[in-house]
């Protein structure tokens, strides 16, 4: 407040009260106006001082757990301990905290002796190459598969002498089935298993690998291993369009005739030799076989490998003989599982096949070798008869495939060329008991 002491004039009266007033308005401002501070700019690894973090509790609904602010201990005062209630840090909205440290500690040479992890433990296979695994049907008197036997109700021989088992298991195992489909049948038959394909793409689990082959004169194979699915249904498909053999007798006379072109009944070259040969279809069952047999070794040896073949077991032309097939089947653990049709479907024909002598020379042919590679093997050859009996089959043969007993153990034969004799006896009687006939070991250094 200014004020006029003594005697003035107006006009200096007047210029005082302004200056005054001007003055003390100016000072008045200057002690109004806060300070203005400048923040820091945001970090990504320091707390935010005023926010509040994303989603927290507004400031009147404080957690019981955490102390008011006025309790805070100033910045030169030691940090309670983890014992006493503190404060939850304060972050700025969409900013996460600096991660951790995580250190480890370990004593001096500790590190080299650390176990591996759980994904270094995923890459590391542990495989005993003098491993023998023996899969083991049981069956009853009645054909239906025999459930729990135990380790101790079987007995393993090698070469006549017992082993000692150290794996048995009852899981069913994941199929690597290669299916074979003879087109050299009569069209008939060939017909009927054509309108199968879906009981036959049915009997496969979700787990099963499959592939594709067809042979006559010659094999091919329509598809390679893949699971079950459009791909399986496309090439099933693809085979509707098959034919079989449908020709009648060969021609042996006539214009056409093998004693070459006639006219008015002459022959045109009469000096000629007349030999009449009748022509042979092949059916070269035995090199379709080792042709999916050599694939399979590739499987995983996870998996059940078999060889699935709907056939009326005819072989004639083949490459590979009998013999040689099986080593290859024996030497990779594959099974031979079948269908039987036609003449080959016919009761106690598979029977009589058991002991099935060669026509002519173990590579001249067949009239239906299925049955000797499936009791070689351990697998099984059913009947088909009809439509239904076929579809039938197929469900049952997968299925007995893939649930039966696994022995395992260890054989102390060197890896060779040898053949090695397996036999198995089950400690109950009625039972019938299918398993492999033996092995060659040349797979065990592998």
């Amino acid at each position: 407040m200014c004020s006029v002491i003594g005697r003035t004039s107006k006009a200096f009266a007047a210029a005082v009260a302004v200056f005054c007033l001007f003055g003390g308005t100016i000072a008045a401002q200057q002690q109004e106006k806060p300070k203005q501070d400048i923040p820091d700019a945001p970090s990504a690894s320091r707390p935010f001082p005023n926010a509040p973090p994303p989603g927290s509790a507004p400031p009147s609904q404080v957690p019981q757990n955490r102390a008011p602010q006025d309790q805070v201990p100033p910045p030169n005062q030691a940090p309670p301990t983890s014992s006493s209630p503190t404060e939850e840090p304060i972050y700025a909205p969409g900013v996460a905290p600096a991660p951790p440290f995580n250190v480890k500690t370990v004593p001096q040479g500790g590190a080299t002796a650390e176990h591996p992890s759980g994904n270094d433990e995923l890459y590391r296979i542990v495989a005993n190459v003098n491993q023998v695994l023996v899969p083991v049907m049981v069956k009853d008197d009645s054909g239906r598969l025999v459930n729990g036997l135990l380790s101790r109700d079987f007995s393993v021989f090698e070469d006549g002498k017992k082993q000692t088992l150290n794996f048995f298991t009852t899981d069913p195992f994941a199929l690597s089935a290669a299916v074979l489909f003879d087109t050299g049948m009569p069209d008939v038959a060939v017909q009927k298993v054509i309108q199968t394909f879906s009981a036959l793409e049915g009997a496969f689990s979700e787990f099963d690998e499959v592939s594709l082959y067809t042979y006559s004169t010659s094999v091919s194979r329509v598809t390679d291993f893949g699971a079950v699915g459009r791909r399986l249904t496309a090439a099933l498909d693809s085979l509707k369009m098959v034919t079989g053999r449908n020709n009648g007798p060969p021609v042996t006379s006539g214009p056409l005739g093998p004693q070459g072109p006639i006219v008015n009944g002459v022959p045109i070259d009469a000096g000629a030799p007349r030999t009449i040969n009748p022509p042979k279809e092949s059916h070269v069952l035995n090199d379709a076989i080792v042709a999916a047999a050599l694939e399979l070794r590739k499987r995983d040896r996870a998996r059940r490998k078999v060889i699935f073949i709907v056939s009326d077991g005819r072989e004639y032309g083949s490459n590979a003989s009998y013999s040689d097939t099986l080593k290859v089947l024996l030497s990779n653990g594959i099974q031979v599982y079948g269908v039987a049709v036609e003449g080959s479907a016919v009761p106690g024909y598979g029977s009589l096949q058991k002991l099935h002598v060669p026509l002519s020379g173990s590579r001249l042919g067949y009239s239906n070798i299925l049955p000797k590679y499936a009791n070689a093997t351990g697998g099984e050859i059913f009947p088909g008869f009809s439509r239904d009996a076929i579809e039938t089959t197929y469900a049952r043969a997968l299925g007995d495939a893939r649930n039966q007993y696994t022995l395992g153990y260890l054989t102390h034969s060197t890896p060779s060329s040898s053949h090695r004799e397996i036999d198995v006896h089950v400690a109950r009687s009625g039972l019938t008991v299918t398993a492999k006939e033996g092995y060659y070991p040349v797979g065990l250094g592998r």
